[in-house]
């Protein structure tokens, strides 16, 4: 008998549409309360609301909180696993989060809905189930948290939403999902390599996230440095370049200590300091930007939040992102 604890956050998965308006929006009866009626009689349910929020209400200090909630109540009783469910504008950078905050190897599963429950084709409660199946899975323990959506397993650290509206919205560009789900089975066919997590207490540091574009200046750096940052993601161009006009300002914000990481826009590849013209890739690391491995600038962004906790030396700092 596997005892899992669900835990709600919000979002479209605890939505409902009204019918005259077309609005969807949250009511007072979560409509997924009634889980454990689906389910066998081998899972038994715990299940508890924390938040009651659309995702894009969702902040660090939300995702915090959940991370220690979780600690908390893992302590406090020894469930098998833990599913989370939550918006999914902004479930990606959550689920990261728990990736690098969490220290369990036991399944932590979020999931979410494209549609709201008493919508046609509603996807909520079937993913909810698809979740709370892996999470009772033995296979699933060790691989860090998992966003299971649309009978898919993808990890935290590389799922991102492609669509707007599509039910199969979460996907894990160039990596793929590391397993599926069906009616009556969990499958996985990929393993993880590698895996970091950072026992932080707090999120006081403030991180923000821009994006380059043809014909790019300072004068955009130049705000955000001075809105008193500790630390800025810049999503370049390609494999890793900035238009040449950005680069006095990038280098006067690495000289006041603003650790500065550097992504691509492009949603496969990775950067790589390749070009050595004047805001190529190997100028901006002889610099001291950090070049971030394959992440997204949203979680490049969590990621920078959290190590900036533990330290802000540059040396220390690269190897972080590395992998």
């Amino acid at each position: 008998m596997k005892t899992i604890l669900v835990i709600h956050t919000g979002g479209t998965i605890s939505m409902k549409e009204n019918k005259e308006t077309g609005e969807v929006n949250t009511e007072g009866k979560h409509p997924l309360d009634e889980i454990s009626t689906h389910l066998k009689g081998s899972t038994v349910i715990e299940d508890e609301i924390l938040f009651y929020l659309p995702s894009p209400h969702i902040g660090p200090e939300h995702m915090l909180q959940l991370g220690q909630y979780i600690h908390e109540k893992m302590a406090a009783k020894n469930y098998d696993g833990i599913v989370i469910t939550h918006g999914t504008d902004t479930l990606e950078e959550t689920a990261y989060f728990l990736d690098l905050f969490l220290q369990t190897k036991k399944p932590v599963i979020v999931t979410g809905a494209m549609r709201s429950s008493n919508e046609i084709g509603s996807d909520g409660l079937y993913n909810l189930l698809s979740a709370i199946r892996v999470s009772s899975c033995d296979e699933a323990q060790g691989k860090g948290v998992l966003v299971v959506m649309n009978d898919e397993i993808h990890t935290a650290k590389n799922v991102t939403k492609t669509s707007t509206s599509n039910v199969a919205t979460f996907q894990s560009p160039q990596y793929g999902p590391i397993g599926i789900t069906t009616k009556n089975e969990v499958f996985f066919h990929h393993k993880t390599t590698t895996h970091d997590s950072y026992p932080i207490q707090k999120l006081s540091k403030k991180v923000a996230l821009i994006k380059a574009y043809a014909g790019m200046d300072g004068s955009i750096i130049e705000a955000v440095k001075e809105s008193g940052i500790d630390g800025l993601v810049i999503e370049a161009l390609g494999q890793g370049n900035l238009p040449p006009e950005t680069i006095a300002s990038i280098q006067t914000t690495i000289e006041k200590g603003i650790s500065v990481v550097l992504v691509s826009r492009c949603y496969q590849g990775i950067v790589q300091p390749t070009y050595s013209y004047k805001g190529g890739g190997s100028q901006l690391q002889s610099m001291g930007v950090i070049f971030a491995n394959g992440l997204t600038g949203p979680k490049a962004r969590i990621k920078l939040m959290v190590v900036l906790e533990m330290t802000n030396n540059p040396l220390e700092l690269t190897p972080m992102f590395s992998y």
